[in-house]
């Protein structure tokens, strides 16, 4: 390690640690010694390590240069090493980190977050390519990247700063845990319940199995806690509250249909909470002989009010309503202490009578134990005290809103589940401990002296309820609702306590409806609902939203049938807490790397327990109500799913679908071959996938959900273009694979030569045994007027697809495959079309700015004029382009290239099966008519044999088809195969040869041995001579194709073998064209001369 010695390092107590200077470096040697003259040696970067808290930038600058760096330096802000400041006499840049001129940034939070974070400026740090580039060329980083820093791209100190400037401006409003999340949980949590319902269950189950149920529900919240907690620290959490945390872990299908019923649910429970608040206001009216009409139309007029007035709260910001709620809690918990501390007051006998007694040992052993009236039991209790320890996510809800999410949600929903159960437990315990189960409220009820009490400790205590057994009553745990006004120090305490209690929740409800539909809605899941997305004030509220889900608790409280949709909206909730826990244990089992929780109190197989018990409770609660939740979600998912969002959230589900595809490949891996499974797995030479389409189409016609298809392209040139072209266009023309519905791969090589990137493909791809075993390439159209390199390249590829031992297809269809020129044109058509609509939108809005002027429209005449003029010149401009196309756009090209997409007729698919290759021949054509496309085709046989045995060789090839149970139309035995074609065709293919031809017989031995030289691609006599029969085959067999099968769909033929170092390339080549030429689509197959059929079981 090299020290600096420059003296400041030691001397300056302000050095940090890691501190890094930008210096900027003369190349002009003049300037440079002026500047060295009478000043202190150059700094470099200074690293020194004391403990100081502040980074410090020290820069050197040039004399009268001082403005330039100071235009990077903004307000004082550390840039911290992502500067590149200015030469400007040599237009060089450099960034210097530890001691080194290079653009390698230091690692920093803002190059990790996502484009528009709201919670800083995304940083662009220097590509691989750039770093890597710049080091080896030894080239300084370039005027746009000083261009991008000044324009804040680059430099975190003017980000942040932005950021806190933006904040400042707007005036956000962030709220902390315990506002945030513990004020609304726990008022979510203490619902009506704890005043009027809780001392009912109590005496229904008796202080154990009560206090059984209390637990249990908190298992329940708890165990969801936990896991909301382990996903709201495993990264940044935005607005969406559970609808956020589901869809960015199991993904949108799931995160979109439990998103709008969690949203629906909210919206209704606003509703609930309104209408059980106008109950309790509309009981005091009938107290006191106040009904305004009649009961019913009281409780709508009172929840509509109420209704208003907390959407004004909402709409006014969340400022205002969290300042509401703390009003709220502070009442509900004076409400509470009251009816503790009423507890301890000693009772009259008036409240006796009711059955109250103060803390006694004898009502506490009576209540211990369970005394289950009216059909209830433990699980129809559990089922009414379930829905008052719901609200745990009231917090997560408005995530958004939160400073630290990530702490703030563990922390807030964790404490109010602990301190809402406690309170509940209290509760549950001290009211059955003072109050016994039956009372008449008779205070002249008493013991008559010499009475036997049977172990009732109201008896014990002088009172005598035994008149409850046989007739109801209206006092005690089991008969008074309003147990706790009663015992409490002062009745209206409880009162407020329960207006308290229902108006937090409805608020809760109210809020966070909109949040979690506007987060929904932003992510587009619902293209119809995204115009509720849009957000209004400084705290981006959902106006909209507010709106809707008002309209929706106003349709509740009109309709009031809350006790029918009551079970639904438990359950809605229910499915939410489900999913969360579920979510949490699918992210724990994918292992995927991305999955840190800074939140380890949790366990994946705990989570597993509390899906199932949440799915468990939903039955418990209502089995009808737990069933339409199922078939509700069960719908969105599959809408969602059919519809499919153009959204990539790194979701659990895509970690454990690697993770099967892994292990099932690795399974694989271990199995052998077997030719009973056997199945076309290709490699097709289509270049990008979209320039070829019909080479791909007939490809995927026989892999499609049978085998492995990787399209393959092959840049060649200057490797710096080609690396970077290739990665630019990877995810593109996947993603055109996708679209397309073609299930298919894209994989791409740069290399030196065509051929060698194809050898590298046959080499590496694939992956186990999910290796390509056939090469699919297209006919090369023009190979007699490419170049010489261009065509042994060409064959050098079949000739290698045969060395690693692939089967071969080569395509051939009259028009070719290559569509790039129609494409080209499309695109410059759909540009002009483009313009010509831009143009025709300021036509008419400027038509409509004079319309409205009226008068003043005078003046703009001329300008109208003006556009006019412009407009005819542009359409005579787009027609005389189009009409210059019209020539080039060749539609017979493009109708080619579809020609694989469409149905085909009736008709037949005729297979020359030459020669045994393994099957391949056969096979292919049979997985062609087992497709949707080619069902109507039959199959037709063709293959070579003697005169006098065509009866024979039928039976033969008849007997081997049935046994490899493959369907035929018929099979033809063709006899002259091996007869001389006529003259024409051979002059044709003598033709064809001619410019290839070396002619070395008709010259002197040393000018024949000169040409061999120069030019050893060239046809020989000798050659020539040598496979004459072999070339008299192919120009007969074209004869005869065009004889038998010139109205077939499709041919399948035998692809002649060139023997390799011996059959020229041209020759070759030769063979092709003549073999192909004039016909309809053919296929030209060669297998790898291994089984690929067995008759075998």
């Amino acid at each position: 390690m090299s020290m600096n010695n420059s003296p400041n390092v030691f001397l300056d107590p302000n050095a940090n640690r890691f501190q890094v200077n930008i210096i900027n470096e003369s190349h002009d040697s003049n300037e440079a010694s002026q500047e060295d003259v009478g000043s202190d040696p150059p700094h470099y970067e200074e690293t020194s390590f004391t403990e100081e808290a502040h980074n410090r930038l020290r820069i050197s600058y040039r004399p009268g240069k001082r403005e330039l760096y100071d235009n990077f330096l903004q307000n004082g802000e550390k840039t911290e090493a992502s500067l590149h400041p200015c030469d400007t006499h040599h237009k060089m840049y450099y960034l210097q980190t530890f001691g080194h001129n290079t653009m390698d940034p230091v690692p920093k939070i803002d190059y990790y977050r996502n484009t528009g974070s709201v919670s800083g400026n995304k940083l662009n740090r220097p590509s691989l390519l750039e770093i890597h580039e710049q080091l080896a060329k030894n080239i300084a980083v370039s005027t746009g990247s000083v261009e991008r820093v000044a324009n804040g791209e680059s430099t975190a100190g003017d980000e942040a700063a932005a950021s806190k400037e933006e904040e400042k401006k707007t005036g956000f409003v962030k709220f902390g845990w315990v506002k945030g999340v513990l004020v609304r949980c726990m008022l979510n949590i203490w619902g009506v319940m704890l005043f009027i319902r809780l001392s009912w269950i109590v005496g229904q189950a008796g202080i154990g199995l009560g206090v059984i149920i209390i637990l249990l529900a908190t298992m329940v919240t708890s165990i969801t806690g936990l896991s909301t907690s382990a996903i709201a620290t495993n990264g940044f959490v935005r607005g969406g509250g559970a609808y956020y945390l589901i869809s960015r872990s199991l993904g949108p299908e799931f995160g979109g249909s439990i998103g709008l019923i969690f949203a629906f649910a909210n919206a209704v429970a606003v509703a609930m909470y309104v209408v059980g608040f106008a109950e309790t206001v509309v009981e005091l009216l009938k107290e006191s002989d106040s009904i305004m009409v009649d009961e019913s139309n009281d409780i709508r007029i009172i929840g509509t009010i109420t209704v208003v007035c907390l959407l004004g709260i909402s709409v006014a910001g969340m400022e205002w309503e969290a300042k509401a709620q703390v009003i709220l809690l502070i009442v509900l918990l004076i409400a509470i202490a009251n009816f503790f501390i009423g507890t301890v007051i000693p009772t009259n006998n008036e409240k006796k009578a009711k059955g109250f007694f103060n803390y006694q040992a004898s009502i506490f052993a009576e209540n211990f134990g369970p005394d289950f009236r009216s059909g209830e039991g433990f699980f129809s209790v559990f089922a009414i005290f379930f829905p008052a320890a719901t609200g745990i996510l009231a917090g997560a809800n408005i995530s958004g809103d939160l400073k630290d999410p990530q702490g703030a949600i563990p922390k807030g929903t964790m404490l109010a589940i602990l301190i809402t159960t406690v309170a509940y437990i209290a509760v549950a315990v001290c009211a059955a401990s003072c109050v016994v189960r039956d009372a008449t409220g008779n205070i002249n009820d008493t013991v008559i002296p010499g009475m036997s009490c049977n172990g009732s400790s109201a008896c014990n205590l002088g009172y005598d309820f035994s008149r409850c057994r046989s007739q109801p009553c209206d006092y005690g745990l089991m008969n008074n609702f309003q147990v706790m006004s009663m015992v409490s120090g002062f009745g209206p305490l409880i009162t407020a306590g329960i207006f308290s209690a229902t108006l937090s929740s409805a608020l809760a409800s109210l809020v966070s409806a909109p949040k979690v539909f506007q987060a929904l809605c932003k992510d587009n899941v619902y293209k119809g609902l995204h115009f509720f997305a849009k957000g209004y004030g400084k705290n981006n509220e959902p106006i909209r939203g507010y709106v809707l889900t008002f309209v929706i608790a106003m349709a509740f409280i009109l309709i009031a049938q809350l006790n029918t949709i009551a079970p639904i909206i438990s359950n809605f909730f229910l499915a939410s807490y489900a999913l969360i826990n579920f979510s949490c244990f699918h992210a724990s089992y994918a292992k995927s790397p991305g999955w840190r929780p800074a939140f380890r109190y949790y366990n994946m197989w705990i989570s597993l327990f509390g899906a199932l018990l949440c799915c468990g409770v939903m039955f418990v609660i209502n089995w009808w109500a737990a069933l339409i939740t199922y078939v509700i979600e069960l719908c969105l998912y599959i809408y969602v799913t059919y519809k499919k969002p153009e959204v990539n959230w790194g979701s659990s589900t895509q970690a454990l679908c690697y993770i099967k595809a892994l292990d099932s490949a690795l399974a694989l891996a271990t199995v052998e071959d077997h030719v009973k499974n056997f199945r076309p797995q290709c490699i097709a030479l289509t270049g990008a996938p979209m320039i070829r389409p019909a080479l791909l189409d007939i490809t995927h016609t026989f892999t499609k959900n049978n085998g492995l298809c990787i399209c393959c392209e092959v840049y060649t040139g200057p490797r710096k273009l080609c690396v970077k072209e290739m990665n630019s266009g990877m995810a593109k023309k996947q993603a055109w694979l996708t679209k397309n519905k073609r299930k298919a791969f894209y994989a791409a090589v740069a290399a030196d030569s065509f051929r060698d990137g194809v050898k590298s493909l046959l080499q590496a791809s694939g992956l186990g045994r999910m290796k390509p075993n056939t090469l699919v390439i297209g006919f090369k159209k023009d190979w007699r007027s490419a170049a010489v390199t261009q065509v042994e390249n060409y064959v050098g590829v079949i000739h290698d697809a045969f060395d690693f031992e692939l089967g071969m297809i080569i395509v051939r269809i009259s028009q070719g495959f290559d569509i790039s020129q129609v494409l080209q044109v499309q695109e410059e058509l759909e540009k002009l079309e483009q313009e010509r609509l831009v143009l025709e939108a300021t036509i008419k809005e400027n038509e409509f700015e004079e319309e409205r002027s009226g008068i003043c429209g005078f003046f703009r005449k001329a300008r109208k004029l003006n556009i006019t003029k412009h407009e005819t010149k542009n359409e005579s401009t787009i027609n005389t382009v189009q009409s210059m196309h019209v020539g080039e756009f060749n539609q017979k090209l493009l109708e080619a290239s579809t020609q694989f997409k469409k149905k085909q007729g009736k008709g037949t698919i005729d297979i020359w099966w030459l020669f045994d290759d393994g099957g391949l021949t056969i096979l292919i054509p049979y997985i062609l008519t087992i497709r949707k496309k080619w069902k109507n085709c039959k199959l037709r046989i063709f293959t070579g044999g003697k005169v006098n045995r065509i009866e024979e060789e039928k039976l033969v090839m008849a007997s081997l088809l049935s046994k490899f149970r493959i369907k035929f139309a018929d099979i033809n035995i063709i006899c002259d195969i091996n007869m001389k074609p006529n003259k024409e065709s051979w002059k044709f293919f003598e033709e064809m040869i001619e410019p290839y031809r070396l002619r070395e017989s008709c010259k002197d031995i040393t000018t024949a041995e000169k040409l061999k030289r120069e030019t050893p691609w060239k046809i020989t006599d000798a050659e020539l001579e040598a496979f004459k029969e072999k070339s008299y085959r192919q120009v007969r067999l074209n004869e005869l194709l065009q004889e038998h099968s010139r109205a077939a769909n499709l041919i399948v033929l035998s692809l002649p073998v060139a023997r390799k170092g011996v059959v020229s390339d041209y020759l070759y080549m030769a063979w092709l064209e003549i073999l192909s030429k004039n016909l309809p689509p053919i296929l030209m197959v060669r297998g790898n001369h291994k089984n690929v059929l067995t008759f075998y079981s």
